[in-house]
């Protein structure tokens, strides 16, 4: 069998952990700082549930359930996890996440350095297309991944990410403020926190990188499943202890940073400025070239991900072809505009996240119900059901009216009521699956089941 060394495990953890790291993970915690003011650490615990536990949790569920995401939805039912795995891929890819990263990095490193009188579509095009050439040209070959990701550009963005906290925490920019909005009170925030972690899309990501990891780990000569298994979950250690302490210190910038720069409208805004207060003008290379960097990252992650996935259920079409088809979508979605397309992120979400921590939580609740489909079927409706209202609800479509009729249902109206239904759902599928005397007919969960193919 082939033995992994440590400094193997700690290379590919970092380039895990380099996957996971993208502009989304340093922009949304200093909001949530800012806005919890006092109740920060209130509202980080449910941040950090959703956006970083459930990492984890999603990685061993992975090996659990065949190490893919469609073999873990296909035990809910083939036709629901064709779809479910191609919206996933495609949010998590060339619609939302590619174009979303790749404006994030704009606004946040180039856009502050220009004149007033320049053509800013014209350079955003300019830039977009360096930008993701650039990530198609890293996602090449995967093989190439640990020597990247986890050798290279980690570390750099690392040092510098460090710079940022340390100095956060040796001249602190002020103390925290006052909650405002859903963040007064205690269950508020904690609640706001769980919801806004979705925003991070970690756990999405978790689904989506499991393929294209487990090549890049086979790729070093790791050829037994259960090694295989074990360094996945290894890896996800290192991974999850690190967005931790990157999410902790973000939220620490964004709470204290009131009395300096005052309240902005998003997280980029208070960690840009943030940077400034800090570090003078200086601080808007530091911070340019931190979030260039996550942000390529994320582009490579998600671009070969998504390539990865696609070249399964369409293998007439190579990786590579795969590559330069998502590549084009992303590059024309990037130039509609960040505004545009962050308006297609919180229903999305907020329809995908409910169903992905229920196969999360079904994965290891598995043996508890023998693998019924009853059950999976029955939960997943549950959660369905309340994760299109409240998608509904952030699209602006009848609101009030889907507030007013559904708000019996506990904790409908903190964007939570999902968690009831799909509860009920679970013991309905329970119910079900005995009076038919279901046959336990799916595979019982274990670790070291991953396919390296």
């Amino acid at each position: 069998m082939q033995q992994v060394k440590t400094g193997q495990i700690v290379a590919i953890g970092f380039m895990l952990f380099a996957m996971f790291l993208g502009a989304g993970n340093v922009i949304f915690a200093p909001m949530v700082g800012q806005q919890a003011g006092t109740n920060t650490w209130i509202a980080m615990s449910g941040f950090l549930l959703t956006g970083v536990g459930l990492v984890l949790l999603a990685i061993i569920g992975l090996t659990r359930g065949g190490g893919t995401v469609e073999k873990l939805a296909g035990r809910v039912h083939p036709v629901f996890a064709v779809i479910f795995s191609v919206l996933l891929f495609l949010t998590l890819g060339p619609i939302y996440v590619i174009p979303r990263t790749t404006s994030v990095v704009y606004e946040i490193s180039i856009y502050p350095l220009l004149p007033d009188t320049a053509n800013t579509s014209l350079i955003l095009f300019a830039f977009s297309v360096v930008f993701i050439v650039l990530t198609v040209i890293l996602s090449w070959n995967t093989s190439k991944f640990v020597d990247r990701l986890g050798k290279i550009i980690t570390p750099i963005f690392g040092i510098l990410l460090l710079l940022l906290i340390v100095k956060s925490i040796i001249t602190p920019m002020g103390g925290f403020g006052t909650p405002t909005g859903d963040y007064v009170t205690a269950s508020g925030a904690f609640l706001k926190g769980f919801t806004q972690g979705y925003y991070t899309m970690d756990v999405l990501a978790a689904f989506v990188f499991g393929g294209i990891f487990i090549k890049s780990i086979a790729a070093l000569g790791i050829k037994s499943n259960k090694e295989i298994s074990k360094v996945f979950i290894q890896a996800g250690i290192i991974t999850v202890i690190g967005l931790v302490i990157l999410q902790v210190s973000m939220a620490w910038i964004g709470a204290t940073s009131l009395d300096q720069i005052g309240a902005k409208e998003n997280g980029g805004e208070v960690l840009a400025q943030s940077a400034v207060a800090l570090f003078g003008q200086v601080g808007i290379f530091i911070i340019g070239t931190v979030i260039f960097l996550t942000g390529i990252t994320t582009n490579v992650a998600c671009l070969s991900a998504v390539a990865e996935y696609f070249e399964r259920i369409v293998p007439s079409v190579s990786y590579k072809k795969w590559l330069l088809i998502f590549a084009a979508v992303g590059l024309t979605i990037t130039n509609f505009g960040l505004t545009r397309i962050l308006e297609l992120a919180s229903p999305i979400l907020l329809l995908l996240y409910p169903l992905a921590i229920a196969l999360i939580v079904l994965i290891f609740a598995n043996n508890l119900f023998k693998g019924r489909r009853s059950v999976y079927v029955s939960t997943m409706i549950g959660v369905g059901f309340v994760a299109v209202l409240d998608a509904l609800k952030e699209a602006s479509i009848a609101p009030e009216a889907i507030n007013n009729a559904f708000s019996f249902i506990p904790l409908f109206q903190n964007g939570a009521g999902w968690i009831v239904t799909g509860a009920v759902g679970f013991v309905i599928g329970l119910v079900i699956s005995k009076s038919r005397q279901e046959q336990d007919d799916m595979i019982t969960s274990s670790s070291g089941n991953i396919p390296v193919n």
